[in-house]
């Protein structure tokens, strides 16, 4: 597959890979990538709250299969758009660019009730939640993500009959969009096609192997709230196979991989968030909520492997 760019400041159709349609206004079947006058975006001004207020997971992702108990689901790039539902809700173009996942019909107006129902770009049609990522330019220009991938797991040594399923309508912000210097490889790192390989910046695969952002996302909630100021002090990471007491309630740890079309050249790549360290990912919850408790009860709480979702309904 040829890595397609798409230079920004310029309008471009492009086929979503199955999608029902991009944002508002959009035709079935396409999205628009929209005009920028500048590459990156100035948002020190983001109300996003310091990353570190949500601790730090003890292990990295481990691959496709690296803890027993998961549910996968597969998304194809849906449209991107410089909105952000969570941190600028009803602000189009407030954002930096972002890349879309699962729910097409996602833009800065979005709310749980809103993506309700609306068709998804993911293999499992009862996912149609809503995730998203910094776009990623090579010399100023986007490189149109692959696909994307969603690992659902138990968090580190958490006792899997333990997990519950997101609230309807849980937001969470993983990684630091702020970063100049390198994460921790537990919260966001590249890798080649599925191999162990955890780096803080993108890798020259090679031919034959595209590749990977990881996001891994908390996976303690405060059984209270689905969204603070913020947007952090909800979530926790867990540690020692353990949530801690303010965020005592063990849902799935999802880590987001994001694949683009990446071989040799790595040359002058940057996040639209600013530098090649600002990795991150957002999350709106708005599943099928019976599917979703589903898929947890049957696979995580059962402690089984049941890979991806392909549309395949339980309960």
């Amino acid at each position: 597959m040829r890595p397609l760019f798409v230079a920004l400041g310029a309008l471009l159709l492009a086929s979503c890979g199955g999608a029902s349609g991009g944002g508002d206004g959009a035709d079935p079947g396409e999205t628009s990538v929209p005009a920028s006058t500048s590459t990156v975006h100035d948002h020190m001004s983001m109300p996003v709250g310091p990353a570190a207020d949500l601790g730090v997971p003890d292990v990295g992702f481990a691959g496709p299969q690296g803890r027993s108990a998961q549910f996968v689901v597969e998304c194809e790039f849906s449209h991107a758009l410089p909105d952000d539902p969570i941190v600028y809700p009803d602000e189009p173009g407030a954002s930096h660019l972002h890349v879309f996942f699962g729910n097409t019909s996602t833009t800065a107006a979005s709310t749980h009730d809103s993506l309700l129902g609306q068709p998804t770009t993911c293999d499992q049609p009862l996912d149609h939640a809503s995730y998203w990522a910094p776009a990623l330019l090579q010399d100023s220009r986007m490189i149109e993500p692959v696909k994307s991938t969603a690992y659902y797991r138990p968090g580190p040594g958490i006792d899997p009959a333990s997990v519950q399923p997101y609230p309807a309508g849980l937001m969470m912000i993983a990684g630091d969009p702020f970063a100049e210097e390198a994460q921790p490889t537990t919260v966001v790192s590249w890798t080649c096609g599925t191999g162990a390989e955890r780096e803080p910046t993108p890798l020259a695969c090679g031919e034959g192997r595209t590749a990977r952002m990881l996001v891994t996302f908390p996976d303690c909630w405060d059984g209270v709230n689905l969204d603070t100021d913020g947007h952090r002090a909800h979530v926790h990471y867990s540690s020692g196979g353990e949530c801690p007491a303010s965020h005592p309630v063990p849902v799935p740890q999802l880590t987001f991989s994001v694949q683009y079309p990446l071989t040799v050249d790595i040359s002058g790549l940057e996040l639209t968030s600013g530098g090649l360290f600002s990795g991150h990912a957002d999350f709106v919850n708005s599943w099928d909520q019976d599917e979703l408790t589903s898929q947890v009860e049957l696979c995580l709480n059962r402690d089984l492997v049941c890979g991806i979702t392909s549309g395949r309904k339980t309960g």
